[in-house]
This record gives structure tokens, sequence and C-alpha cells, in this order.
């Protein structure tokens, strides 16, 4: 009897633990640029990327060019990336088996969709959302783009529909935005019809009230799977008083922006759903350097970064590259926004940051929320090495924190389509 009482109770608790994961069962997005292959001599590469934390990778960047063609940015880095490593022995273009990015993230059921614009790269699409031509072009060239490298699913990163600096058009963009998107829809759902797949749709979005008004999102989520907020660069040399780059909370002083805001009006105002909702969780820093009077949270300063202690990221540092630094300056704790900051008094310099601490804070906040998980921008920014330069990883505090508290499915293994 006691036997049996003790193999039954071993049954239970592992029934429970299935049921604890697949019930919280979060996203954790990490968007892997194709430029960050090169940095920290190639620290954080296919090979050395631990996909077991991840249940989607975002590959950014391509581009739209205003035709409404799609082309990646960087041929050498999209072609080691997204192909493979060269097979130099072999007749031009090869490349060894199983060795790209998207290879690597299939055999652990992570999926890689391409993130298609950026800040840099947005100009172009307003003119296509506003024509139908090149809109079918560009829908049916993500469509080429998916099948060429195995993609499983189209990232949209136009920042922003109606902004006039990157050519918005207040008249058009927003029906524009959701054509675009439909059009896209449309194209992948057809294509997966003919394999027998399905393929996701997301875009990424500004996190404030101005650009979210230019977003049909009731109608968009309807057919789109995920919403990805970028919940991050709330504040910077843009504002007066020196404030936090990512708040949980709305600081004590300032604009009214955090994660709690942006949810807020997303499930209050536009009436989303939480599960269709990824907040953004920042694996990087904003710096300030040079104040009018002592350097301090809220205090009035000159409009610069810190490029000089900061100089690789141009004052804009990643989290490894914050602790590199961080024996420099007095650490702080904003129990109302709840994120750290850092002071140094004798540089004039603050820095705004997340850490173990307010990461876990936000996963939190996700699951009790409800949301769908967490974006990150971006995931080789806290792969800590052991000694810099030795590209041997010693951790990952950061996602670590979002990996326990969001506790992730496990998939199964992505086949190839050939």
């Amino acid at each position: 009897m006691k036997k049996t009482t003790l193999t039954l109770f071993a049954i239970l608790m592992l029934l429970n633990v299935s049921v604890k994961s697949q019930g919280a069962c979060k996203e954790i997005i990490g968007y892997y640029a194709s430029w960050l292959m090169y940095q920290r001599g190639g620290a954080v590469v296919p090979e050395s990327i631990d996909y077991s934390k991840y249940s989607i990778i975002n590959f950014s960047f391509f581009a739209p060019d205003e035709d409404g063609f799609i082309a990646g940015t960087d041929p050498w880095a999209d072609t080691l990336l997204l192909r493979g490593r060269i097979d130099w022995g072999k007749p031009q273009p090869a490349y060894f088996p199983n060795t790209s990015l998207v290879d690597f993230a299939h055999l652990w059921g992570v999926k890689v969709m391409v993130s298609i614009g950026g800040w840099t790269l947005s100009d172009n699409f307003p003119a296509i959302a506003a024509d139908s031509v090149k809109t079918a072009r560009f829908a049916s060239e993500c469509v080429r783009v998916i099948r060429q490298y195995q993609f499983d699913g189209i990232d949209i990163d136009w920042e922003y529909p109606c902004y006039e600096e990157h050519s918005g058009r207040a008249d058009t963009d927003r029906e524009g935005f959701t054509f675009l998107m439909r059009s896209i829809r449309d194209s992948i759902d057809a294509y997966g019809k003919k394999n027998e797949q399905e393929y996701l749709l997301t875009a990424a979005f500004g996190a404030q009230d101005i650009r979210m008004e230019c977003i049909d999102y009731k109608e968009i989520t309807t057919f789109m799977d995920y919403v990805n907020m970028m919940t991050y660069d709330m504040n910077g040399v843009w504002n007066e008083e020196a404030n936090h780059n990512s708040p949980l909370y709305d600081p004590e002083y300032g604009p009214a922006q955090s994660l709690n805001e942006t949810h807020r009006l997303l499930t209050e105002k536009y009436g989303i759903s939480p599960s269709k909702i990824n907040l953004g969780v920042a694996f990087y820093g904003r710096t300030l350097r040079g104040f009018k009077e002592e350097p301090k949270l809220f205090a009035k300063h000159k409009g610069k970064t810190d490029d000089v202690r900061f100089s690789l990221h141009e004052g804009s540092p990643t989290y490894f590259q914050i602790m590199l630094e961080k024996h420099n300056y007095e650490e702080y704790w904003d129990d109302v926004a709840k994120v750290p900051y850092l002071i140094d008094t004798k540089d004039s310099s603050f820095v705004s940051y997340d850490d173990p601490k307010s990461i876990r804070l936000k996963a939190q906040f996700i699951m009790d929320k409800k949301c769908a998980g967490a974006i990150i921008w971006d995931l080789t920014n806290d792969y800590m090495e052991k000694k810099p330069g030795t590209l041997l990883i010693s951790g990952t505090p950061l996602v670590d924190q979002l990996v326990d508290v969001l506790q992730p499915c496990a998939r199964p293994r992505i086949k190839k389509i050939y």
C-alpha cells in the first residue's frame, strides 16, 4: 500500500509539473540582428545561442524598397546566419548542412521569423501600403522570403504609421497598415495550405498613445497572431529631465509612460485581449552625460549621451557593458517605477537600465495580466563572458528571469520543408 501511494504521489507530481508548464506557456521572443554576429568577436552566433530560453527568434532586419521588393541588409552576415557556414571546398554557393540560425533553432523547436523594417528602414512602408500593386508585390515577397530561408512567419517593424519624419501619411497610413497586414496574412496562409504549415504574423508597435492612434487594433487583431509592444526607449536625451528607459510603472515625475500604461491603453482604450499582447523588455540601457546641476533622477541635463564611457553603442549600452562599468557608479532603485539606475557624480553621468530584479518584476506583471509573453531587444545583450574577449559564456542573467517566471512551452522539433 505504501509503495502504491508513493507511486501515485510521484505520478501526480509529474502531472502537476506538466500542467504548470503547459498552463503558463508564454512566448519569449528575442530579436537577433544580423550585425550582432560581428560584435565581441562573434561571442553570440548561432552555435552559441541557448535556444532553450526562447520560443521565437525574430531575425532583423530585411528591408522593403520603394516598389515593395524585400532584401536583406547585410549580404555577408545574412548568408552566414541564414544559409550556414560556407563550404569552400565545393563549387560556390555551398554551405555545411544544419549550421544556420534557422537550422539550430528548429532543432530546439524554436521558430524564426523575419523582421522587416526597423527605425532606419521604414520610409518606404507608407507608399507601399497606399498602392495595391506594391502591396501585392510586398505580400508575395514575404512568401518568397519564407520559402527561401525556411522562416516561420513575418514580423513587420514599421516605425511608425503616420510618423511624418519617416514619410508617414496621416490621411492614409491607418487604413494602409491594415490593408498591408491583411494582404500578408492572405498570402502566407495560401502558401501554408500548400505545404500544410501555419505561419505567424506579428508586428512591432510604438508603446505611446500617439503611436497607437494610427493603428486599427480591433481589426488587425482579428487576423494577426500578436502585437509586439516596444515598451522601451520611453525616455532619453529627447526629454528635458533624466528618466527611465523602460519603467514598469509610471515614474513619479515625467511622462505617463510604462509597461503598465501601455497595457492599460491597449486593453481599456483599444479593447485588445491581453492574450494578443507581448510586452517589450530592454536588455540595454540609456545614458546621459552632463547635468546642469547635480546628476540625479529627474534632474535637468545637457542633452548628451555618455558616448565616452559607452562609445561602442553610442551611449546606449548593452547589459553586459553596463556590468563592466557598474563599479564606477552608485546604484539606486526607484520603488515607484520598479527599475534601477546608476549615477556617477564625478563624471556627471546617469544610466537607466534593467537588472534581474526589474526583469523578474516585469515577467510577473506579464503573468498577472495574462499577456502572451515578452519581446527582448536584443537577445545577445545579457550573454555574459567569463572574461571579456574569451568568447566563453558564463550565463544569461536577464533571460533566466523570464524563463523562470514565464515558463515557455516545450515545442517539438520543426521539420525542414525541402
